[in-house]
């Protein structure tokens, strides 16, 4: 998996199965750094907003935050139960003291606080298969997409999550297959797409 950094869109960040995180310069097409990132296959990357703080997962089940101006040490901000494998994770763009991520064949979203490491602040149910894909609001601190095996796509209002769980989501669309991706659009923050099968969906919020 790879992720640009919008801040700085001259650096690309990788992730591989031979447990490296590699940060690029696409200008002079070399690696600025590479570091063992995790003890097993790393499965995604994702950047924070700003340039210099990334944080991946992997399949020894952690979340690892890092930045790059300080690479000698990294922080577990979470590990999951069993330190069952790690999927994907999304940084929230709008506050990013928060995260989402979820386990490999698991039906749940899980949401973490970096303030707050080691504990979910809240896991969102919903789906009757397993989630492939979570997608944070551009425009909004508060709103997360997710999409999985049961061809749903949910949005959820997070706003409140603090101080009550939250159980239901605000949205649903009820997609011809299982969902594989999503990404929320950040130029026209109205629409999202959806991918499965053979498709692309454009989906109005």
């Amino acid at each position: 998996s790879f992720d640009w950094n919008e801040t700085d869109p001259n650096i690309v960040g990788t992730s591989s199965i031979d447990t490296t995180c590699t940060i690029w310069d696409v200008t002079t097409q070399t690696a600025r750094t590479q570091l063992i990132a995790h003890d097993r296959e790393v499965f995604d990357l994702a950047f924070a907003r700003g340039k210099d703080v990334f944080a991946s997962v992997g399949a020894d089940g952690s979340v690892r935050m890092f930045d790059l101006r300080s690479l000698e040490h990294s922080t577990i901000i979470y590990e999951s139960p069993n330190l069952d494998p790690l999927l994907r994770l999304a940084w929230n763009k709008q506050d990013a003291h928060y995260l989402s991520t979820f386990m490999v064949d698991s039906r749940r979203t899980i949401i973490l606080d970096i303030r707050m490491p080691s504990l979910p602040v809240v896991e969102l149910g919903g789906h009757a298969g397993c989630v492939n894909a979570t997608a944070w609001a551009p425009h909004s601190s508060c709103h997360l997409c997710t999409a999985g095996d049961d061809s749903q796509a949910l949005i959820w209002d997070l706003s409140q999550m603090s101080k009550r769980p939250v159980e239901d989501p605000i949205l649903a669309y009820n997609a011809d297959g299982e969902i594989n991706n999503l990404q929320w659009s950040k130029s026209q923050p109205d629409w999202v797409s959806i991918a499965f099968a053979d498709k692309l969906q454009i989906l109005r919020v």
